[in-house]
């Protein structure tokens, strides 16, 4: 996967532009804060970031010193400690929300829906771990239980990001359904863990048909041959959580900030919102038409 760096670096740089001449007119500054200037700027921050989670390093810290303090060393004037960069993560909260808004996905009108475990740490630690004390929950998936948050995903066949929830582990998956998919309409495929009456009823009703894979006991209905070659298409949306995971490091144990672990997820996701080649679908084949 090649990506361009002076391209990613130009579209940050004109989005903290952007962003800066709003914070100035919707924030009050406060008299008493120094507004002194630092090694990086927020642009630089932010491009360090998101760069690592399109690199081949697996750990931050290795990328800090050698992916950017020796491959990419002449990008950037003087670079401040890791440990101080660390430090300064939490000011990348705020813009890195605003970004991954700016970047969401197109409207098609089909959509994939799924979720996926954030696990903060080893279940045998879960007893002595603090660090997401009182935010994180015990929850059960496919592949058994774990400690930490659940990440609510929805895309459109071509990959892209529509929309997404954190919530605390053991959060079912139709309870925010509704709430993430407030400005969609169309056809939503997902799992069978969000089947239910109400929440059909709740989605049908403003315009997106919840269309999902029936249990043993329940009583099977005649269903279109296009959703029921699109409900076959789901595993589109498996494959994007995989490579946010496995290629892209969505999830690790080793935070020691709840800020910063928010940080590394919202950049994470922005990462991909730039990387190319994403997964996707052809309708072409399917002789199925997006809706408008």
């Amino acid at each position: 996967m090649a990506i361009d760096i002076t391209a990613l670096y130009c579209c940050l740089d004109d989005f903290c532009k952007a962003f800066e001449d709003w914070e100035a007119h919707q924030l009050i500054p406060s008299p008493t804060t120094r507004q002194r200037l630092g090694k990086l700027s927020r642009s630089e921050m932010l491009f360090i970031m998101v760069l690592f989670h399109l690199s081949p390093f697996k750990h931050f810290k290795l990328f800090y010193h050698y992916g950017i303090g020796q491959q990419h060393r002449t990008c950037f004037g003087d670079l401040p400690h890791y440990d101080r960069f660390v430090s300064l993560m939490p000011r990348l909260f705020v813009p890195l929300m605003v970004l991954l808004h700016s970047l969401g996905g197109e409207e098609t009108g089909i959509y994939f829906a799924d979720s996926t475990k954030l696990a903060v740490c080893h279940n045998r630690r879960i007893h002595r771990h603090k660090v997401f004390d009182g935010l994180a929950a015990r929850g059960k998936t496919s592949m058994g239980w774990f400690y930490g948050f659940k990440l609510h995903f929805v895309i459109n066949h071509k990959g892209q990001v529509m929309a997404l929830k954190i919530t605390p582990g053991n959060t079912a998956d139709s309870i925010v359904l509704d709430e993430v998919t407030q400005q969609l309409t169309g056809k939503l495929y997902a799992d069978k863990g969000y089947i239910g009456r109400d929440l059909f009823t709740k989605l049908w009703q403003r315009g997106l048909h919840l269309i999902t894979s029936i249990r043993r006991n329940m009583k099977n209905y005649l269903m279109p041959l296009a959703d029921k070659l699109l409900l076959r298409k789901r595993f589109l949306i498996e494959t994007v959580l995989d490579t946010l995971k496995s290629e892209m490091g969505l999830e690790h144990s080793r935070h020691r900030s709840v800020v910063n672990a928010m940080v590394h997820i919202l950049s994470c996701l922005v990462a991909y919102a730039f990387r190319p080649g994403k997964p996707s679908i052809s309708l072409r084949n399917l002789q199925i038409e997006p809706y408008p």
